[in-house]
């Protein structure tokens, strides 16, 4: 997955837990981050959403934890969006420390939420590439 959307992240100290490694719900957090610097990077940022009347819900996420992280340490979280047919997709992510040493793997299931009618739309990949300016990140 090095040729994903990436950000890159620091470990803060704060974020770490009893025994010196990241807190497993942080990666949650990472994760999320990328989301959404993946949509706002295709011109889809979270106003433009709301004006929609849309929203992202996460319906279920599972981690790989492969390798510990530790404050200081350097990583990028990639991200990318494999839409199919139906209301959900899939978000498949890694976080890896510069060195390319792999620490986890995150795949969520998500559907985008028409705010109003509180059910997901039929076909998220199509709205969200609809609103965005460079629709070719969420290819």
């Amino acid at each position: 997955m090095s040729d994903l959307f990436t950000v890159p992240v620091s470990v803060r100290g704060y974020e770490l837990d009893t025994q010196g490694h990241l807190n497993q719900a942080v990666y949650l957090q990472y994760a999320e981050h990328a989301r959404w610097e993946l949509l706002r990077a295709a011109g889809v940022p979270h106003d433009r959403l709301l004006a929609d009347g849309v929203g992202p819900v996460v319906l279920e996420t599972t981690i790989r934890y492969r390798r510990e992280l530790r404050g200081g340490d350097e990583v990028t979280v990639s991200c990318h969006f494999a839409f199919g047919e139906g209301k959900t997709f899939r978000v498949r992510q890694e976080i890896r420390r510069t060195d390319g040493t792999l620490a986890a793997e995150i795949e969520a299931l998500i559907g985008l939420l028409d705010l109003t009618e509180r059910r997901l739309v039929p076909d998220p990949g199509g709205r969200l590439r609809a609103l965005a300016d460079n629709p070719g990140l969420l290819a």
